[in-house]
């Protein structure tokens, strides 16, 4: 009887999130969770987003449910996010919407035109300079959209499960902007 309740402990322990305490990336403090839409979300992973060996940003993926790969998170009925911390002056209002244009050209194999209009609502996100420092979350809300916010602060709602796939597609997606980014989000 001890050996089943030893091995039932065990089994248990081996679910828990084996990255359960506060992680500090790119002198970015990424914390074990998140609370959003009234939910407590789990983090993944976190790593940094490098162009030319040039370190940009801190991106780290939270979720309602832990345990999924990157498919699933994207087709998911779970509420997640994803978090970007900016580390580099090399960010710049402009440089990060192009950025966005690109990935969401590569998210969406090219088929930007249905999103268009609300690209350009969520784009309109970094019309303000962006700094460093500067924390942008995305919140996917399966069912509604995306919640945007810039250091916390709710800035939009851009509605559709559409643009909300595409847009998390970008980071976790098949052609991510990072693969090394995508693999550390998703706590591999």
């Amino acid at each position: 009887m001890k050996a089943i309740v030893t091995a039932a402990a065990l089994a248990a322990a081996l679910l828990l999130p084996a990255h359960a305490a506060p992680i500090t990336v790119q002198g970015v403090d990424v914390p074990e969770q998140i609370q959003t839409q009234g939910e407590e979300l789990v983090r993944y992973g976190a790593g940094v987003r490098s162009k030319f060996f040039m370190k940009l940003y801190v991106g780290s993926l939270f979720s309602q449910k832990p345990g999924q790969d990157a498919e699933a998170i994207l087709n998911s009925e779970a509420i997640s996010a994803v978090r970007l911390n900016i580390i580099s002056s090399m960010i710049t209002s402009d440089r990060m919407i192009e950025t966005i244009e690109e990935g969401f050209d590569a998210a969406s194999g090219g088929k930007v035109a249905p999103l268009r209009e609300r690209l350009d609502t969520f784009l309109s996100l970094f019309d303000e300079p962006v700094e460093v420092d500067d924390q942008f979350t995305m919140v996917s809300i399966p069912g509604v959209g995306v919640e945007a916010y810039k250091n916390g602060e709710l800035l939009t709602l851009i509605e559709g499960d559409d643009f909300r796939r595409t847009l998390f597609g970008i980071w976790l997606g098949d052609q991510p902007a990072d693969k090394k980014l995508k693999k550390a989000m998703l706590g591999q």
